[in-house]
């Protein structure tokens, strides 16, 4: 149920336009619904039945929180992100990725099977997460994909170092930027369209962890998140981390390909005011991604048996940084408990976070969530800044349970 509806409905009314997420029990309000997502009835090939599609044209799907419980998030319950639409007759032993730009020594090109046999494999849990999940919660709206919380997952990659391949190709000292071409096909049908093309500064492309991938959890890409090859940079928006690969350019600037200007992945420089129109000129680059926090389980709206205790979890993340630790409250914020927490199997992999509660008495509770990392940034309990284009939204997640 959405979680607007039911406060409407309650004496929290007054903190509605504030708090984030989505909660259950609301089926008594006659408030409207400002989202209307597409008809569950379309299914995406090679994805879970369940996930929520939010447009088929391109493809975009979110996974619901509980389907996030896995700590290595399934390649069929990954969301999806798409900006154009599928290539078609892709045949792998043709692909290459070619690396080339003003910042490189010589222009050069791979084939699949190069990249395979040439350079070191490595193989990392990567946290990938749209830059606009959690949109639909800020006000007023913001256009674009109306996500909810499920624009985000992590697997388990498979590839090579981007930086053992720009070693080999040769870079100059000049270099600032790596921004990616992909063989996806502008919703125009055009051929001569380029999609979408972004990129990350040259200091993020050398880090271990940056990588282009032909492998999730131990098996070919899904076609939906960029079969055969990919990039993948955990803890920066997921539109950094460019699909069906086939050219990198290593630039001298910051990267102008499609989506780079504008207000695209963009946010104010300054705070404003929400509904403000903000010059262009006065817009900044989103890079890391902020604290956050998913509860996987229990589902929202469980119902609970007396005074059993059960068991919270989920998972936590925070651009480059770690996790140091996770509460969660029963009464709204008033008081925490803290959660135990795992360590970050490698840096950008979500870490899991559990704790057993007990509800004291019959009746309504919410379930909120709160992560601190390593830079002691923590989760703000109301919705945080608004942006012309809805992003970045980290506000606690919050569910509800009965106990009967």
């Amino acid at each position: 149920m959405n979680r607007k509806k039911f406060i409407s409905a309650s004496l929290l009314a007054s903190a509605a336009a504030f708090l984030g997420n989505k909660i259950s029990f609301g089926e008594n309000s006659k408030q409207k619904k400002t989202i209307q997502p597409v008809s569950d009835k379309k299914l995406i090939p090679g994805k879970h039945k369940d996930l929520t599609i939010l447009n088929p044209k391109p493809w975009n799907a979110e996974t619901p929180p509980h389907l996030l419980d896995d700590k290595i998030t399934p390649a069929n319950k990954l969301f999806v992100r798409n900006n154009g639409r599928i290539p078609e007759d892709i045949d792998v032993s043709k692909w290459t990725l070619t690396v080339g730009g003003e910042s490189v020594n010589s222009e050069k090109t791979y084939t699949l099977a190069e990249l395979k046999s040439k350079f070191k494999q490595y193989t990392y849990q990567l946290t990938l997460e749209c830059g606009g999940n959690g949109r639909r919660e800020f006000s007023p709206p913001a256009k674009g994909n109306q996500w909810d919380l499920g624009a985000v997952g992590c697997p388990e990659w498979t590839g090579v170092r981007l930086k053992d391949v720009l070693e080999d190709v040769g870079i100059k000292s000049d270099a600032v930027y790596v921004g990616y071409y992909g063989e996806d096909v502008h919703l125009s049908g055009d051929t001569e369209k380029v999609v979408i093309s972004r990129g990350v500064p040259i200091k993020k492309a050398l880090e271990d962890e940056a990588l282009i991938a032909w492998s999730i959890n131990g098996e070919d890409l899904p076609v939906m998140n960029g079969y055969p090859l990919r990039l993948v940079f955990g803890g920066w928006p997921g539109s950094t981390s460019g699909k069906w690969l086939s050219k990198l350019v290593v630039r001298n600037q910051v990267h102008d390909g499609p989506k780079m200007g504008g207000m695209s992945y963009r946010i104010p420089k300054y705070p404003v005011a929400p509904g403000t129109k903000v010059p262009e000129e006065d817009m900044k680059i989103i890079e890391e991604m902020p604290v956050k926090s998913l509860i996987t389980h229990p589902k929202t709206g469980a119902m609970v048996s007396g005074s059993k205790s059960f068991e919270v979890r989920g998972h936590a993340w925070s651009g480059d940084r770690s996790i140091n630790s996770v509460h969660v409250s029963l009464d709204y914020g008033a008081t925490w408990k803290l959660c135990e927490v795992s360590k970050a199997v490698n840096k950008n992999a979500w870490q899991h976070f559990k704790i057993n509660l007990s509800l004291p008495q019959k009746g309504y509770y919410e379930i909120w969530a709160r992560a601190t990392d390593s830079n002691g940034e923590m989760q703000p309990m109301v919705i945080p800044n608004w942006n012309p284009k809805g992003y970045l939204n980290n506000a606690c997640h919050r569910i509800a349970v009965k106990r009967v």
